[in-house]
């Protein structure tokens, strides 16, 4: 663990094996904050292991709207990560309901769960696309 701008701490993660041979690939994260490559970002953002988007407009599930998952689901993913901040929140019913009608697995858990999942997933070369809020 590695002391974070604001004093807190950011979790490295660390694998035995990085098979991951796309562009971008999540190596820790903390309150406020999540490592991509070298980078640190501080706003929601969406990853695969090949596009990266810190333009992802909702910072909070209160502010997840339909054409928020519409903007993943044009990703053509098999799986979508959303990561819900700091504690699980799972969307609204309609939210679910549209990811499901297009034919793609859901997975919803608090951000660090879904970096983790993420990590997990982009290594096993799975078409996953993570929604992610800070922490």
């Amino acid at each position: 663990m590695h002391p974070g701008a604001a004093g807190d701490y950011l979790v490295s993660m660390h694998f035995a094996q990085d098979t991951n041979t796309g562009s971008y690939a999540i190596r820790g994260y903390g309150p406020g904050e999540i490592r991509i490559n070298e980078d640190v970002y501080r706003e929601s953002l969406i990853i695969s292991a090949t596009r990266l988007s810190t333009d992802w407009p909702p910072e909070t599930m209160a502010e997840l709207q339909l054409e928020h998952i519409d903007v993943l689901l044009g990703m053509e993913p098999e799986i979508l990560v959303l990561g819900t901040g700091a504690s699980l929140r799972f969307p609204q019913a309609a939210i679910m309901h549209r990811v499901q009608a297009a034919g793609v697995g859901l997975e919803v858990m608090d951000t660090a769960a879904a970096c983790r999942t993420f990590a997990v997933l982009a290594s096993e070369d799975r078409n996953v696309v993570a929604a992610l809020m800070m922490i």
